[in-house]
């Protein structure tokens, strides 16, 4: 008896072997490009997909590789030539760039998947240490002489990015869009800054392994997974009552699906990030989905807030780089000021 099941595997495995040498049974791999702090979500996500994948296409074994960083120092690697899949990042100009200065993928990327291609989003919060020391509870509370703040380096981080424009656009509708007022709290609240990471995961380990500053400034994701791996009795979670959605926008890179031969696989792995399957999953993580029965599951892990929309409060994110982003953009004007 044992013989024979030894015998059987032993044949199995020749013949899978077999298959592969011939050409029968082919392996497909599919490289995603994401954001800095996307790993444990995709490493969750990703063997659901694939084991989906693999029975409905028997002889084509599939394996999901991952690249993360910065999402606007991904997207340059890809028009430096990464020859990446697909892209899950958290901002859409970091998408977007792969149509305008590398003609990567078509102009109406956004309009082929539901939600702007957005499979989930999320907001920004604040985590303070045990107890809340500082009485940490919205953006004012941000720009007093005695908080010292952490988050990414609005230049190099989509994260960063989202803060700033969150800050901003809370205070602007809190000073009744009086610019003058919303500049002056923005010179404040980055003057406050303690460091300037160039992506979320660096401002991660400045705040919880060095211990540095009062506020760590991440998505609502973000700063909920920090509390759960570090001690949930260590950290606190502040969601500020107003504050900005965070779209998370994804797209396979046609040039890319063309030469690597998995144009299928790209979009069956993006379309799967909006199964239900996966987007319980995706809550797990604190992330936000547009799944209403997800999201009833996993009310109690989100407060409410009310969320601004981008294009509703700036204009649109071509407007966006060029007047905050740009070099001598409001930005650079605000550092400026809060070093005189």
């Amino acid at each position: 008896m044992k013989q024979t099941r030894v015998k059987n595997i032993v044949l199995k495995g020749w013949l899978a072997a077999a298959l592969l040498a011939s050409g029968t049974v082919s392996a497909t791999e599919l490289l995603n490009s994401s954001y800095d702090v996307s790993r444990e979500l995709f490493a969750a996500l990703n063997p659901g997909f694939e084991q989906q994948w693999n029975q409905q296409h028997p002889g084509d074994k599939l394996t999901i590789k991952q690249s993360h960083a910065g999402s606007s120092k991904q997207a340059l690697a890809i028009l430096q030539g990464l020859r990446a899949d697909v892209v899950t990042y958290n901002q859409v100009t970091d998408v977007q760039i792969l149509h305008d200065r590398g003609q990567l993928i078509p102009a109406d990327w956004q309009s082929r998947l539901p939600n702007n291609s957005s499979p989930f989003y999320s907001t920004m919060a604040f985590l303070v240490r045990k107890d809340n020391p500082k009485g940490i509870h919205n953006w004012n509370d941000l720009v007093r002489d005695d908080v010292k703040l952490v988050f990414p380096n609005p230049k190099t981080s989509g994260n960063g990015r989202y803060t700033y424009l969150a800050a901003w656009g809370a205070a602007n509708q809190a000073d009744g869009n009086d610019q003058a007022k919303t500049r002056a709290f923005m010179t404040r609240f980055l003057k406050n800054v303690l460091v300037f990471d160039t992506g979320g995961r660096g401002a991660t380990t400045t705040f919880v392994e060095r211990g540095l500053g009062d506020v760590l400034i991440s998505f609502e994701s973000e700063v909920n997974n920090i509390r759960k791996q570090y001690g949930e009795d260590k950290y606190q979670v502040i969601v500020p009552p107003v504050d900005i959605l965070a779209e998370f926008p994804v797209a396979w890179v046609d040039k890319n699906v063309e030469r690597n031969g998995t144009e299928q696989a790209a979009k069956d792995y993006l379309n799967y990030l909006y199964s239900p399957a996966a987007q319980q999953v995706i809550t797990s993580y604190y992330y936000r989905v547009y799944d209403k029965q997800a999201m009833a599951a996993a009310k109690s892990q989100f407060p409410d807030t009310k969320l601004f929309r981008v294009e509703d409060q700036f204009g649109g994110w071509p407007q966006v780089m060029k007047t905050h982003f740009s070099t001598g953009g409001e930005l650079d004007q605000l550092l400026a000021a809060g070093h005189k």
